[in-house]
């Protein structure tokens, strides 16, 4: 069954799994630079994956139902949104609002 997070607490999870990614960071990347790092920020487990998804899916096959801290190893942020991809959002209809 899915748990249901807060706004509070998903800032938590996001606050400490930036925490623990600072950590582990330097220590993985002479082996896994680029790599996608999912991390739970309850236990501190973490999962890598060549892709977003590839580790989303270990740290899912663990830990059914959470919300997971998504990095990039030897990056600054998982993801890259450029100014082309907001223009190609709005083109199509996409906006941050609901």
């Amino acid at each position: 069954m899915t748990q249901v997070y807060s706004p509070r607490h998903i800032r938590e999870i996001s606050r400490t799994g930036k925490q623990l990614f600072e950590k582990i960071d330097p220590q993985l990347r002479a082996q896994h630079h680029g790599k996608f790092i999912t991390i739970d920020a309850d236990s501190g487990d973490y999962f890598l994956g060549d892709t977003m998804m590839e580790a989303d899916k270990k740290a899912r096959a663990k830990y059914p139902g959470k919300v997971f801290y998504v990095g990039r190893i030897g990056y600054p942020a998982a993801i890259k949104w450029s100014v082309s991809h907001l223009s190609n959002c709005s083109r199509s209809g996409i906006t941050g609002r609901m």
